[in-house]
């Protein structure tokens, strides 16, 4: 099972943004996993998911895929606002073999009934029953406009058992959080923040996933596998750079300025790119925080 500090891994585009970099892929997930990251989450929000068609998100798992990148550290977002979408985007990742498929509540018809919620992930459960893929749900209400709220995972993780085996949560709200982690033992939750590795290491989640960890894996890893508080201390300061920050496209022009490369601060409709005077402010802080300018190999 995924454990630890997961980056919410950036789609790297080139043509403009309009075409998909799939050489970039390797490269950039050696460059995460160089940095210590436990895991990474492929097509999530900071992947700009919801901005790629169906046929785009299946080539970019079956780009991971053929780089011979270690899908058993792989989630992948699959959920979508149409069951069908997100039957064939689950079943795919389950066929490629990723090690979980991170579900949205399908977030166009806002108000629903928890039965029409759970007919939903039953239908995926179904659909993938013979490459039983485990299944997230993914908690972002201020997104989706759709919560998984507590009473409803809860009949979920008793109606179909072993199949729905964590959350990730982008809400903010510890408190629901909490609540989540606490329905079973076996129910893995993902905050959004890296300032919960220490309670992540007492057994109260099963660690982050953080679009920043892109940016400070080695201190997510020295917190998670060590406790060292000056390392998470530091690595919340970097979060911290993108408060009432648009946060994909900055995370984005960081990385551009990481590497050297402007092609990684391209987004797609309907998100826009980070401005430049907001991204010389964010990498001199972020230079400040690290010390000394960090570099891709």
């Amino acid at each position: 099972m995924l454990r630890g500090a997961i980056a919410a891994a950036l789609t790297p585009l080139r043509d403009g943004g309009a075409a998909l970099d799939e050489d970039a892929f390797a490269p950039y997930l050696a460059f995460l996993a160089a940095g210590g990251v436990d895991g990474t989450l492929v097509l999530g929000t900071t992947g700009e998911a919801t901005s790629f068609s169906l046929e785009q998100r299946k080539r970019v798992m079956t780009a991971y895929r053929d780089a011979g990148l270690p899908l058993d550290r792989l989630m992948v977002g699959t959920g979508a606002a149409s069951v069908a979408d997100a039957i064939a985007l689950t079943r795919h990742a389950a066929e490629l073999g990723f090690a979980g498929a991170l579900v949205l509540p399908p977030f166009y018809y806002k108000g629903v009934p928890d039965d029409g919620l759970a007919a939903y992930v039953e239908a995926i459960v179904t659909a993938t029953a013979a490459k039983p893929i485990p299944i997230y749900l993914y908690h972002f209400p201020a997104q989706s406009g759709l919560p998984w709220h507590v009473r409803l995972v809860k009949r979920l993780i008793e109606a179909f058992g072993t199949r729905i085996v964590g959350l990730k949560d982008s809400s903010g709200d510890m408190a629901y959080a909490r609540e989540a982690a606490a329905l079973s033992p076996r129910f893995d939750v993902f905050p959004s923040t890296e300032a919960v590795l220490m309670q992540a290491r007492s057994g109260e989640f099963a660690g982050c996933i953080s679009a920043t960890a892109n940016l400070n894996a080695d201190l997510c890893a020295r917190a998670w596998r060590s406790s060292d508080g000056e390392a998470l201390d530091a690595a919340v300061r970097i979060r911290k750079l993108f408060d009432g920050k648009p946060l994909v496209p900055g995370v984005k022009a960081l990385i551009a300025h990481i590497h050297g490369d402007a092609a990684w601060a391209r987004v797609k409709p309907p998100l826009s790119a980070f401005p430049a005077g907001e991204q010389a402010i964010v990498a001199a802080a972020y230079e400040r925080l690290r010390g000394i300018p960090l570099k891709a190999a």
